[in-house]
């Protein structure tokens, strides 16, 4: 396996924005790219996270792309996920030798709509769903009402959705370090899939995210924290749990998804913030999760490390 290395990260967040999408990401892109001592053009593959029903239109996408810039002509993707997943497709290409370096961005706008109802809207099985608070307080109560549940659990609250957008950049090897003073390495990485349908998985588990733990290489070393997409307090237990996590590892450092949870970022942000704390000196391994769907069912881990 190819070393790769996060050499920059930038994010931006606010309650209610203004501007539109283009216009909150730009300044978050060019501050990434600031921050990697790259220039633009040498940068080799540029990937994307948003949702374009979360826009309101189709291939929204294409018009922050525009606005990144797409001439010189660029390698791009883009995928309707958290940015954490657009993460994963550079490192698999930086993986096969086909690119060096990649900038990933990811952004989303919840202040226009009801997000419980839009995030329920987007799925093909709409009608037939409550929206998505609804469901994480279903999850809540079949957690509570295990009898032999031991581990404290605290009150159900709900996160604070935000506008914002967030931009990483990652390089191989060598190339990491000539970049980065103290390089953050991605030691492991994986995603996994439970079933969407509620009724036929155990909602106090997330054996998604266990599997994904396993197969990242969580516990082959020491955890000095994690930072964990929960959107649900009760959320960070079934993780803790499914990651294996011990008592002692401090669980986000920086507040997690529930102070500032910015649609499509908020993943990709708990990698960002993970990276910037061992980049500073404050814990030298670590683990970040995002996640997708109702009630955890997609998870994203990834274990970072400092040279």
């Amino acid at each position: 396996m190819r070393d790769v290395g996060i050499v920059s990260f930038a994010q931006s967040n606010a309650a209610r924005e203004l501007r539109n999408e283009v216009e909150i990401l730009l300044p978050v892109v060019k501050e990434a790219v600031k921050q990697s001592g790259l220039a633009r053009t040498d940068i080799d593959f540029t990937c994307s996270g948003s949702s374009d029903f979360l826009q309101g239109q189709p291939f929204a996408f294409v018009m922050a792309l525009d606005g990144v810039g797409a001439w010189p002509p660029i390698k791009e993707s883009h995928v309707e996920m958290d940015g954490a997943w657009a993460l994963y497709e550079a490192w698999v290409k930086i993986q096969t030798g086909e690119i060096e370096s990649a900038m990933l961005y990811s952004f989303g706008k919840t202040s226009p709509g009801d997000l419980a109802e839009v995030a329920v809207r987007s799925r093909r099985d709409a009608l037939e769903n409550p929206h998505a608070v609804a469901k994480g307080n279903f999850e809540a109560e079949k957690l509570l009402a295990e009898p032999y549940r031991t581990s404290p659990l605290r009150d159900h609250d709900c996160p604070t959705n935000s506008d914002g957008a967030t931009a990483m950049v990652i390089a191989a090897g060598d190339s990491a370090r000539k970049l980065a003073k103290r390089p953050v390495w991605i030691r492991g990485i994986d995603h996994r899939i439970d079933p969407p349908a509620l009724g036929v998985r155990d909602l106090t588990r997330a054996p998604s995210a266990e599997l994904a733990a396993v197969r990242a290489g969580v516990g082959t070393d020491k955890i000095d924290f994690a930072e964990l997409d929960a959107p649900y307090t009760h959320q960070e237990l079934i993780l803790r749990e499914a990651l294996g996590l011990r008592p002692e590892v401090q669980i986000n450092p920086s507040g997690g998804s529930l102070c500032t949870r910015t649609l499509f970022s908020c993943g990709l942000n708990r990698i960002g913030d993970a990276f910037a704390r061992i980049a500073r000196g404050d814990g030298d391994r670590a683990v970040a999760h995002a996640t997708q769907g109702h009630c955890l069912q997609q998870n994203l881990v990834c274990v970072l490390e400092g040279e």
